[in-house]
């Protein structure tokens, strides 16, 4: 299969890199509004695939789509990107000294012949596609942080396209994380085990 990365998260894509797998990467604008129903693991596997319904018109006979999406979890409320520095300075006070959930949905959509089986999942009004979406969830929890450390952190690192206005991979994760439950490599927002298990258990690799 020729591996089609829809993402223009570099860390994404470092991280699928470190699989070892040949993939090249896209960039999709897709609609990431979401039902204000939707709670939790159901709101990053709603966008994930509106991301994969965005680009499928384009995908090959021979091509699988990876489209993901995180999103941070706290006590009922969704943290996604923050607007701008002072908004990201709003969550990391949230979020200090707590723990939230860390979710991501990965899908994978590929041309596959509709099996007799109507359980099998199928992208609407594509039926010649399937796609299958898989949620992760981790556990992470903040110790206390001054002001003076969220300034320095926001300032110097800008973490204006991170979910939860935060990289567990930079400096606030050195200094703040206490603590995780879950794969630390789905809170940088791919969960590369869980991504390598199913394109092996599929036998798209």
């Amino acid at each position: 299969m020729n591996i089609i990365l829809g993402s223009q998260s570099p860390r994404r894509r470092e991280l699928m890199a470190g699989l070892d797998i040949p993939f090249t990467s896209v960039t999709i604008d897709a609609d990431e509004t979401y039902p204000p129903h939707l709670q939790a693991g159901d709101i990053p596997f709603y966008i994930s695939r509106a991301k994969a319904r965005a680009y499928a018109g384009r995908l090959g006979c021979d091509d699988l789509l990876i489209t993901s999406d995180t999103i941070v979890w706290l006590n009922g409320t969704m943290l996604g990107k923050p607007h701008d520095a002072e908004d990201a300075a709003r969550m990391l006070r949230m979020l200090a000294g707590n723990t939230h959930q860390v979710y991501t949905a990965v899908s994978f959509t590929w041309h596959r012949p509709a099996p007799d089986d109507t359980s099998v999942p199928l992208l609407p009004d594509i039926p010649l596609l399937r796609t299958d979406t898989l949620v992760d969830v981790t556990d992470v929890t903040f110790g206390s942080l001054s002001d003076e450390d969220i300034s320095h952190y926001v300032k110097r690192y800008s973490p204006l396209d991170k979910a939860g206005a935060y990289g567990v991979q930079e400096w606030i994760g050195y200094v703040g994380v206490t603590s995780m439950a879950g794969s630390y490599f789905n809170v940088m927002g791919f969960p590369v085990c869980r991504v390598y298990d199913y394109l092996r258990d599929h036998r798209l690799i």
